[in-house]
């Protein structure tokens, strides 16, 4: 009784003992293909998959039509910016707003969210680095103005113990923002060699604080500089933009004398969607279609704070929520990190712009604006994740 078998398991059997590798490669094959993830062509080709029927967006992507349909009336509601957000689930848009702001076309300025953008490029640069492909290695340990030549001499003789990620993570002391120092050029200011005492001297020791520090990215572009061999914002477009379909982009850049040259500094426009497209690429562990973009380390790591600073900093917000760039907004302790799930990874910045993933819940929520000011960040992100359902 047990030996008999239906003519299809009975062929299985067969195939498997008289053609040794092939049944188990079929297997494979077939948990591959079970396992294949969508990600989007370039808009030039297309671009996002959007659902619009109500029915499919609760079946197909899990989410709760009419609570993004509140979540519409709160975006419109929350300012008066012209703005463009998103919100895709499974690899879905299933909330496009625009208020005369295009989320395909529209690269304003995303303010801090670069932040976030230039550490993950800091660290494609640290994993080439160390494979060898690059003039320099690097990791995030090593002490930052050993790569930022055109800092000698140091204004500050402390600069020379910052690393890398203290650059990423505003335990560097380098200029914050509390000093009301504007974030802007030449490089000879921002590099301290001009007798201001705002960027000549750090506001604390390396690691002992922290203090939120635009300037602090600028050094990390530089850095990017002398590890790649190439401006920041070209390896920025080769090794992350382009390989994840962005097309349209510009960069911020800042004039220098004779001695310290002209680069271009960590800042970025990008579109409503292309910024999705950072964020979607994060939550896949790093990976775009089979190739591996950002470095699974750096994914790891900004799942948690990467230095040891305690209470209450800049803005008000926990230290404990400040990571390589990117921030974690289920950490804040004063009810805005209420009901945010802890895997969460956001960056806010300045004027409603924000760029967020939700690895457990397959969830991206991006908003574009080009603007400056205040805006309610964890709220915008807190009801995206209460629309899941599934």
């Amino acid at each position: 009784m047990h030996a008999m078998k239906t003519p299809l398991v009975g062929l299985l059997v067969f195939l498997s003992l008289t053609i040794p590798g092939r049944w188990s490669r079929a297997q494979e094959l077939g948990q591959r293909a079970e396992k294949t993830v969508y990600f989007p062509p370039p808009e030039s080709a297309g671009g996002w998959r959007v659902l619009r029927d109500a029915e499919k967006i609760r079946r197909v992507a899990g989410m709760d039509p009419q609570k993004l349909a509140e979540l519409e009336r709160w975006l419109v509601q929350s300012d008066r910016r012209d703005f463009a957000a998103v919100v895709i689930r499974r690899g879905y848009i299933v909330l496009e707003v625009e208020r005369k702001h295009s989320a395909k076309t529209d690269t304003g300025n995303v303010k801090s969210c670069a932040k976030a953008i230039c550490a993950t490029v800091l660290a494609i640069a640290s994993e080439e680095s160390q494979k060898g492909r690059l003039p320099r290695k690097m990791s995030f340990d090593d002490k930052a103005f050993d790569y930022i030549p055109w800092a000698q001499p140091l204004s500050d003789p402390r600069k020379a113990q910052i690393t890398v990620k203290q650059l990423l993570n505003h335990t560097s002391g380098l200029t914050p923002e509390s000093t009301g120092a504007p974030n802007k050029g030449p490089w000879q200011w921002i590099l301290g060699h001009t007798g201001d005492r705002k960027t000549t001297q750090l506001a604390f020791d390396p690691g002992k604080d922290l203090g939120y520090s635009t300037h602090g990215l600028y050094h990390a572009s530089l850095v990017c500089e002398t590890v790649t061999g190439m401006p920041y914002d070209r390896y920025a477009q080769e090794r992350l933009l382009k390989p994840i379909g962005i097309e349209k982009w510009w960069f911020e850049g800042f004039e220098g004398d004779a001695k310290h040259g002209k680069h271009p500094s960590h800042a970025v426009g990008l579109a409503a969607r292309d910024l999705a497209r950072i964020c979607y690429c994060m939550l896949h562990k790093g990976r775009w279609q089979e190739r591996q973009v950002i470095p699974r380390w750096f994914i790891d790591q900004t799942a948690k704070p990467t230095h040891e600073v305690k209470g209450i900093k800049s803005f008000h917000r926990d230290a404990e929520s400040w990571s390589h760039g990117w921030e974690l907004p289920a950490r804040l302790s004063d009810g805005r990190g209420k009901g945010l799930p802890g895997d969460a990874r956001f960056k806010p910045g300045s004027g409603g712009q924000l760029i967020a993933f939700v690895p457990s819940l397959d969830l991206v929520v991006v908003r574009q604006t080009g603007s400056s000011g205040e805006w309610e960040f964890e709220d915008y992100l807190r009801r995206a994740v209460q629309a899941v359902v599934r």
